[in-house]
């Protein structure tokens, strides 16, 4: 409260210029400023409790929490860039490839699954593992799938 009132008579000598008598009393013009500097400090009030309900039960992050996020969104980028790549491929190609690189099936499961050849299986995987390997980063990630 002590703070408030020295807000009020800061801001009673900041504003002393702009009384004018015309206008009103003194006592009427002083009540003015401590209403609209009490009402400021509502508001800031009102703001920093926003602020600090958004925030609650939330920790904040130290530096080595930002550096293993950063190191975990890069691990994961070339995850993404291997599945926009899959995207693009045709349905049968892609449904292959789901099959054996994602799921763990042979080529040969895959092609019971998929009600197809082994041959034509065998054809399919090589052309989407190929299309795939195409995309920057995605070398390392696709070779353990044979």
């Amino acid at each position: 409260m002590a703070d408030l009132t020295a807000e009020v008579f800061l801001a009673v000598l900041d504003s002393a210029h702009t009384y004018r008598p015309g206008k009103g009393s003194e006592i009427a013009w002083l009540y003015g400023v401590a209403r609209n500097t009490v009402l400021a400090e509502r508001r800031r009030s009102a703001r920093e409790m926003r602020a600090t309900g958004r925030i609650a039960g939330r920790r904040l992050l130290e530096a080595d929490d930002i550096s293993r996020l950063e190191d975990r969104i890069d691990a994961e980028s070339p995850a993404r860039r291997a599945l926009e790549a899959m995207a693009a491929l045709p349905e049968g190609d892609r449904a292959l490839l789901e099959l054996v690189a994602v799921d763990g099936l042979s080529p040969a499961e895959a092609a019971t699954v998929l009600g197809i050849r082994q041959g034509t299986a065998r054809v399919r995987l090589h052309r989407a593992r190929r299309a795939v390997k195409q995309a920057p980063g995605l070398i390392p990630l696709m070779e353990g799938t044979k």
